[in-house]
């Protein structure tokens, strides 16, 4: 089933629909995600304590099936914890939760989601005073001065295996972890006391995973201030890099913040 959200319409939405009646909600199939369903979706997610957002994925299916929430996924309690870190109102963090995060921060196997980079990897051989180019002649996906190469999902691990045989530090330092793709080169800025540190935390748990950007944005006074003056483009920008527009990234932030700054402000 696909992630669904107020709007969407079809048979995976009757469906939904049909667990949440089985669930205790009051509603009817209706097959379009309407108000009512958002709302159900809603006091599900309450309940369990997974994020509040009315957005129904797998981890909000997993916890119609169990009653409860995954120990791995993202509680509400994280949100707010993060806004109270960072000092800014919760509908911000939760507006990136929504928009910045790849929605599960783990692989249906259970391992972070990591995306490799091959370019990063170029850069921290040579940090480590190794010569990338033989390598890059062998394992041109793998070691490059350009990015690209990507295979997406579980296939990552398999670039990610190839660069450990070459060195296991630089090749995890060169992938980007978890639901907020935090690069593992920042361990150090961020207050890890080791990359290996830095990766059993991105395995550990999706509030690790909004810790790391907790740290990142932290450690960065220009996209803090941006985060608090709810300066979308600013921030996109500093987070995404000079591509944001073309994604929307800045736009669909702000849409998010105003949703939830109303949903917060009528909760209070």
């Amino acid at each position: 089933m696909n992630t669904h959200r107020l709007g969407d319409h079809g048979a995976d939405v009757g469906l939904l629909q049909s667990r949440l009646i089985r669930a205790g909600c009051p509603l009817s199939v209706t097959h379009v995600y309407d108000v009512a369903t958002e709302a159900a979706v809603n006091s599900i997610q309450a309940k369990t304590g997974l994020v509040v957002d009315g957005i129904a994925g797998p981890k909000t299916l997993a916890a119609l099936a169990t009653g409860q929430r995954a120990p791995k996924h993202l509680a509400d309690a994280d949100i707010v914890r993060a806004a109270e870190t960072l000092d800014v109102p919760v509908a911000c963090v939760r507006a990136v939760n929504e928009v910045e995060s790849r929605g599960s921060g783990f692989l249906p196997d259970g391992r972070p989601v990591i995306l490799f980079e091959r370019h990063v990897f170029w850069r921290r051989l040579e940090a480590r005073g190794i010569d990338p180019a033989p390598f890059a002649a062998r394992y041109p996906n793998i070691v490059s001065q350009t990015y690209g190469g990507y295979q997406g999902n579980a296939a990552e691990y398999m670039r990610l295996a190839t660069a450990e045989q070459i060195d296991a530090s630089a090749a995890w330092e060169s992938a980007s972890w978890g639901a907020f793709q935090v690069m593992g080169e920042n361990w150090q800025r961020l207050g890890y006391s080791g990359v290996d540190d830095f990766v059993a935390r991105m395995e550990n748990s999706e509030g690790d995973q909004l810790d790391a950007f907790v740290r990142f944005v932290a450690a960065d006074a220009g996209l803090l201030a941006a985060l608090k003056g709810r300066k979308w483009a600013v921030f996109a920008k500093g987070y995404n890099g000079p591509d944001y527009a073309r994604n929307l990234y800045d736009a669909k932030l702000a849409q998010a913040y105003l949703k939830y700054a109303g949903t917060d402000r009528a909760a209070a």
